[in-house]
């Protein structure tokens, strides 16, 4: 890519002040051209497919309506579709896996320097990954980490689980007793080294163990 021809990029971001000043900042670029700028995933998506950008700029968190996953997913998920770059400021696992599976080439923090965002840009338009060190270095843990082997019935009850159901409602539904439930819950909290509901239901998000 040349200053001659710079990348065509979209940039999605829902607060209006960050949008402002990340055009302004992306403006002084001579080898990046803004086309058009979305304060919404559904914004994001149309504007994607009727500009047709080389990139998009993606954060994450986006008020109502879809997030920036559903909207990368869209937009991804097209023929001849732009490469996503997600720009945020969240960098859980959970926020990562769902970017990466939804079809983010990249995933960069807002903390990062200008000169940074601008080469992730650039690699981003040539279907290259980047990745912000922190990001970087999670995705690494989480390849270096197997994930915990849950028997099937330790799955369906940590499906009921994130539905909400008691104990009493998970067996009912299951058709066990409330004192299997209780144990399948024991081992499942060992398994994901938590000693909540809600503890292992986060942990289980985050390692996409639901189904």
């Amino acid at each position: 890519m040349t200053a001659a021809t710079p990348v065509r990029l979209l940039v999605c971001d829902d607060h209006a002040v960050v949008r402002a000043g990340l055009l302004a900042l992306l403006g002084s670029a001579d080898d990046i051209e803004v086309v058009g700028a979305a304060g919404s995933g559904e914004e994001a998506v149309a504007l994607a497919a009727k500009l047709r950008p080389q990139v998009v700029l993606m954060d994450l968190q986006l008020g109502d309506g879809i997030d920036g996953v559903e909207a990368t997913r869209q937009i991804a998920g097209r023929p001849g579709a732009p490469y996503v770059l997600v720009l945020t400021t969240y960098d859980t696992d959970a926020d990562i896996n769902r970017a990466i599976a939804a079809g983010a080439t990249g995933y960069l923090l807002k903390a990062e320097r200008p000169e940074e965002l601008f080469a992730a840009i650039h690699a981003a338009a040539e279907g290259r990954t980047t990745l912000s060190p922190p990001v970087a270095s999670r995705v690494m843990a989480q390849l270096r980490t197997p994930a915990p082997q849950l028997t099937e019935r330790e799955q369906e009850i940590l499906a009921k689980l994130a539905q909400g159901l008691g104990n009493r409602e998970i067996a009912r539904a299951l058709f066990i007793s409330e004192a299997t439930v209780k144990t399948h819950l024991g081992r499942i909290y060992d398994k994901l080294g938590v000693d909540t509901r809600s503890g292992a239901v986060a942990a289980a998000k985050e390692r996409r163990l639901l189904r």
